[in-house]
C-alpha cells in the first residue's frame, strides 16, 4: 500500500558549500509521492562528514532515503545516525556480486538498516550487454529474490540503459523481465536511464505495470546523444522539468501502475543548487 508523504520543501536556496550549513525557507509540499532522496547524490559530502551530510538531508525536508552504502560505518551504526534524525532507509543498492555470492548477508544488512527493498544497480559486463549475461543475471536475481523474500525484503533491479540492446522482437530488457519471477524480482525505473537510451518510460511503465515498485527521478539534458553504454557525464543530470522527460505523463502513469516510492537522484556537481529546484518542480508539477 502506498504510504502518502507530505514532504517539507526547501525553496530559493543559493549554492551551499559547507557540509551541515543551515538551510531555511520551508514550504509544505503536495507531491503525491511518497518521495525520498538517493543518498548517492551527496557522495562527495559523505566523504567529508557523514553525520553532517545526514543533517543536511533532514534540513532539505526529506524523511525517507535510498542508500548506496554506509560510508565506512556498520549497518547498525549508520542506522543509528538515520534514526536520530528521523530518517528512514526504505531501500538500498548492493553490488551484483553480493547478491550472487551471499544473498543471506545482503538480507541481514538490509534488515539491520530497516529496509523494505534491496536492489542491484548494475550488472557487470564487458562490451555490449548480451543475451548470455542477461540470462545469467536473471538466474542470480531469481535466487537472491527468493532469499530476500524469505526475510520479508523485496529484491529489485535498477535500470541503467545498457539493457535495451535489440533482442528478438524487443530488447534484452524485455528478456530480463520475462526470465525473472514476479514473485521475487521487482524493478526500479531510473527515468534518465530509460530516456537516455531512447526508450519511452510511459510505454515501459504501462507494459510492465506492477513489476515497477520504485523510481529514480532524474532528467537527462536536452541535446545529448543517446547510446546504450549505460554511461554519460554526471553533468547531464539537469533540474527536473528542464530536460528531455515528459514528467506529468511519467508521474501520472507511475501512479496508475502502482509505483510505491520515488527517489530524487542527482549525480551532478551542482546537486546542492539543483535539489531545491527539483523539489520546487515536484511541488508544482501537475499530474
Amino acid at each position: 500500500m502506498t504510504i502518502l508523504l507530505r514532504l517539507t520543501l526547501v525553496l530559493g536556496l543559493a549554492a551551499i558549500s559547507a557540509v551541515g550549513q543551515d538551510i531555511g525557507g520551508k514550504l509544505a509540499g503536495s507531491f503525491k509521492g511518497p518521495l525520498g532522496l538517493q543518498l548517492y547524490s551527496l557522495r562527495e559530502s559523505f566523504k567529508q562528514n557523514v553525520p553532517g551530510t545526514l543533517d543536511r538531508v533532514k534540513k532539505f525536508g526529506f524523511e525517507n532515503v535510498e542508500l548506496a552504502g554506509t560510508h565506512g560505518l556498520s549497518p547498525e551504526q549508520f542506522n543509528q545516525l538515520l534514526t536520530a534524525r528521523g530518517l528512514h532507509a526504505i531501500a538500498g543498492h548492493f553490488s551484483y556480486d553480493r547478491f550472487k555470492n551471499d544473498p543471506e548477508a545482503v538480507a541481514a544488512e538490509a534488515k539491520a538498516l530497516g529496509m523494505q527493498y534491496a536492489g542491484c544497480p548494475w550488472i557487470p559486463h564487458t562490451g555490449n550487454f548480451d543475451e548470455k549475461t542477461c540470462r545469467e543475471a536473471a538466474a542470480v536475481f531469481n535466487h537472491a529474490g527468493a532469499v530476500l523474500t524469505s526475510h520479508g525484503i523485496q529484491f529489485y533491479y535498477h535500470t541503467h540503459g545498457y539493457e535495451f540492446q535489440p533482442f528478438a522482437d524487443g530488447t534484452l530488457f524485455d528478456l530480463l523481465m520475462h526470465e525473472t519471477n514476479p514473485r521475487y524480482v521487482s524493478f526500479e525505473m531510473d527515468v534518465m536511464w530509460v530516456v537516455f537510451p531512447g526508450q519511452d518510460p510511459v510505454k515501459l511503465l504501462s507494459k510492465y505495470g506492477p513489476r515497477w515498485k520504485l523510481m529514480h527521478l532524474k532528467d537527462p539534458k536536452k541535446g545529448i546523444e543517446s547510446n546504450l553504454s549505460g554511461g554519460t557525464s554526471p553533468e547531464n543530470d539537469v533540474v527536473l522539468g528542464t530536460g528531455q522527460t515528459d514528467w506529468p505523463a511519467v508521474l501520472k502513469t507511475a501512479r496508475e501502475v502502482g509505483v510505491q516510492w520515488y527517489f530524487i537522484e542527482d549525480e551532478s556537481k551542482s546537486v546542492l543548487e539543483q535539489l531545491p529546484q527539483h523539489l520546487s518542480y515536484l511541488e508544482h508539477v501537475a499530474w
